[in-house]
């Protein structure tokens, strides 16, 4: 018997619209991507746009990146008297 943190979460209802004008190539290209994976052209363009938006929410650093990410975060710069005074300065506006 399916428990309540079981049960699948209501789908979303798909009431809006958006339409596109896209070059016969990407059309094309578009309804491949539905023969082979069977998801729908929305599917397809939602997918799409969360995986662009992990992409861009996400930073992979490697290596000399990585490397002075690291050293920055184990051994912080002191704050320089514009920092310090900007802070102030906030502190007194927003409180």
């Amino acid at each position: 018997m399916p428990t309540a943190s079981r049960r699948k979460p209501a789908r979303e209802l798909k009431k809006d619209r958006l339409e596109l004008r896209v070059a016969t190539s990407a059309k094309a290209l578009i309804q491949r991507a539905m023969a082979v994976s069977g998801l729908t052209a929305g599917d397809l363009a939602y997918e799409g746009a969360r995986r662009v938006l992990e992409d861009h929410e996400r930073m992979v650093l490697t290596g000399a990146s990585r490397d002075a990410f690291l050293a920055a975060v184990l051994n912080p710069p002191q704050p320089s008297d514009k920092l310090v005074a900007a802070l102030r300065h906030h502190r007194d506006v927003v409180g």
